[in-house]
């Protein structure tokens, strides 16, 4: 199937404001197109990745993916999706956010050696020249306040309150279609489905001030089955940066994607092919407790993120843990698994007994609930049940003389370092 067909198949067009002219656009030869990153924490997280991996899947059908980091657009905020005014950050801040991110997007799209290579840019480096005036002429009079304040985004913040600064961030987004159209004839935005308003002020500001026609298109936004947003846990975002969310922790958060979830994110999140994930719908249908397609899912995710090498440590790290053959870790496999459950460390020469590590690790609230989960047999230490809470864990009850990992119940999971 072509570009479009694949889009299609994976439920990635959400609107299109021409999509018969954009197939024939596609057709004639690779384009130019932009996605826009604005710079609100020092980390994009995965929420982010649909419009990132929707770059890369044109690019990899040989158009040329723009990304674009919004360094002016982040000082003034997006009122899309909120409820209240963005907080202001610094230019400092802003800077040192958006030259992270630009960072993390050189992972997904090819800038080396690739005739239709990706190109990022800030838009600070057109706006920080831009004079008010000649802006508020050229620019500002292409909308109408009724145009603008009939947009959805700015619709729903009404009643709050909207100040001009978030009012204005439309004709900033606008411009910056116009001038990549302008400047280096990118013929396509792309966006999620909450960006439709500020992505078609692009198109009215390219006919009216270019009289040139460009196209716009969105992709869903990503929402879990439940209603609850796609991309956040009780602990807040699944970061991309490693530092943030651990590889072990991403890789969780795709392993453990509910059944109603988990072939529509093959489709998002994923590069393998049609027959590949109908295969896995089929495997989800007649044998949905093997959970084929969520091992794929987080697997495949978490090499794009993290790479092959990662995805694969974190793969077995999960698998070793869910079959308690803890013995089995080796101590990098154990250094990748303390990234992603409860860690205390401990000088190596205490002498701690089982039910002393049970209280210090936070698996036990007290050492008396800690003693009914001994007599209830939910205590295990490296993956054997454990029925001694006096037990000395020395270095002959640690894995490789260093580590300890209880486990209470079925899944609450606590590492000992023994340093």
């Amino acid at each position: 199937m072509n570009l479009l067909e694949d889009l299609k198949f994976r439920g990635l067009i959400h609107q299109c404001t021409d999509l018969e002219g954009l197939a024939k656009k596609l057709a004639e030869g690779s384009i130019r197109l932009y996605a826009g990153f604005d710079p609100t924490a020092n980390s994009l997280h995965i929420g982010h990745l649909l419009p990132i991996l929707t770059l890369r899947r044109f690019q990899l059908a040989g158009h040329s993916p723009y990304a674009l980091v919004g360094g002016s657009t982040g000082l003034i905020g997006d009122p899309t999706g909120r409820s209240v005014e963005r907080p202001i950050n610094t230019k400092e801040t802003v800077e040192a956010w958006t030259e992270s991110i630009k960072l993390q997007l050189s992972r997904f799209l090819e800038f080396d050696h690739a005739p239709n290579a990706a190109r990022v840019f800030n838009n600070y480096d057109w706006f920080a020249s831009i004079n008010i005036i000649e802006f508020l002429r050229d620019c500002g009079t292409c909308f109408t306040i009724n145009y603008m304040l009939a947009k959805e985004t700015v619709q729903s913040r009404l009643n709050q309150g909207v100040s001009f600064a978030e009012l204005s961030y439309m004709l900033l987004q606008a411009y910056d279609f116009a001038f990549l159209h302008k400047e280096y004839d990118c013929a396509l935005q792309i966006g999620g489905s909450d960006q439709w308003g500020n992505i078609t002020a692009g198109l009215e500001m390219i006919d009216k001030v270019l009289h040139k026609k460009a196209y716009g298109l969105t992709m869903p936004l990503v929402m879990k089955k439940d209603g609850t947003k796609f991309g956040k846990t009780s602990g807040g975002a699944v970061w991309l940066d490693p530092q943030l969310t651990s590889p072990y922790e991403f890789y969780q958060f795709w392993l453990n994607t509910d059944d109603a979830d988990v072939v529509p994110f093959l489709k998002y999140f994923t590069f393998l092919e049609c027959e590949e994930i109908l295969e896995y719908e089929e495997a989800l249908t007649n044998k949905p407790e093997e959970r084929a397609a969520q091992r794929a899912l987080a697997k495949e995710v978490t090499a794009l993120v993290h790479g092959g090498q990662e995805a694969s440590t974190c793969e077995k790290a999960s698998e070793i843990l869910f079959r308690g053959e803890l013995h089995l870790l080796a101590p990098d496999d154990l250094e990748a698994v303390s990234c992603g459950v409860s860690t205390i460390q401990v000088d190596k020469r205490e002498k701690m007994t089982l039910l002393e590590l049970l209280i210090l690790s936070g698996a036990a609230p007290s050492k008396r609930q800690a003693r009914e989960d001994f007599q209830a047999g939910a205590v295990y230490l490296n993956g054997f049940k454990a029925t001694d809470p006096d037990l000395v864990v020395g270095e002959g009850q640690r894995l490789h003389q260093a580590y300890a990992v209880i486990r209470r119940g079925k899944k609450s999971y606590h590492l000992v370092k023994f340093q």
